[in-house]
């Protein structure tokens, strides 16, 4: 077996190519699959257990972060502060344009927290529409335990609405002054100043495990591919070989043989 093709620039090329996409396969993407595949069985368990077994006050889930009790609802008594209140701008609510509304939430054990009251649809796609006015005095509210979202962009002002670009509480509280918990809020439907509810997500088990099964598949193929094709071009007459012999050998001339050939050639006459 001749192994020598393996040192050839094309070749070492493919299998650095070959190598990096499966090991990608392997260590990155069908991991990150299954990750989403657990994340979204660990949502279902949450919202489904929260239904079965109904709100706690929320003084029980503010010693920890919020995500550690996602999709959990809880109870809350307080008065909304409208002077810190903002839109995210930007977003898609059952696939089409929307922006939600968040207001922060004093609770009567003093703490500030970030409640998202719904969504509204822009007019023209792009105007915050005019908002339902918020309750006056205290209130309770029941709403879903949910993480904050990580883009740190500040606020920004536009047609009368603080709008920002993702739900961060700490963006809300940097743009209105306050101390808001980390994590938010959303408000379930029929609450006190909810404008549309946000639709819960949908409790099925998603493409996830198909799709880290594939890529480990992808990963497979080509490793296997490529061994075939080691294989084949390590024996002999592979395509790569050094000489070819499938054909007849033919010498060629040299310039001074082909004038000397002319010269002793018959003039014809």
């Amino acid at each position: 077996m001749r192994l020598s093709f393996l040192l050839r620039p094309g070749w070492l090329a493919l299998t650095l190519a070959v190598w990096v996409f499966a090991g990608a396969c392997f260590a990155l993407l069908a991991p990150w699959q299954f990750t989403r595949d657990s994340e979204r069985d660990a949502q279902n368990d949450a919202v489904t257990t929260s239904v079965r077994t109904g709100p706690v006050p929320v003084t029980q889930i503010l010693d920890r972060p919020n995500a550690d009790n996602e999709w959990r609802r809880v109870t809350m008594t307080g008065r909304y502060l409208p002077e810190g209140q903002a839109v995210a701008r930007l977003r898609t609510v059952q696939g089409e344009a929307a922006s939600e509304v968040l207001t922060p939430f004093a609770l009567e054990s003093g703490q500030t927290v970030l409640v998202d009251r719904g969504y509204v649809r822009p007019v023209n796609g792009l105007k915050v529409p005019t908002l339902k006015p918020l309750p006056d005095g205290t209130v309770t509210l029941v709403a879903w335990v949910r993480t904050g979202e990580n883009d740190n962009r500040d606020a920004i002002e536009r047609d009368g609405h603080r709008e920002v670009y993702a739900i961060n509480s700490a963006v809300v509280g940097r743009a209105s002054g306050l101390d808001i918990r980390p994590g938010y809020f959303q408000l379930t439907e029929g609450q006190p100043g909810v404008e549309e509810a946000l639709p819960l997500p949908k409790l099925d088990a998603g493409p996830f495990f198909s799709y880290a099964l594939q890529w480990i598949a992808f990963g497979a193929m080509a490793l296997a591919g490529w061994l075939y094709f080691t294989v084949r071009e390590a024996r002999p007459g592979g395509a790569l070989a050094e000489e070819r012999t499938d054909g007849p050998k033919v010498k060629r001339k040299s310039v001074a043989e082909m004038l000397a050939e002319d010269e002793a050639a018959p003039t014809p006459r």
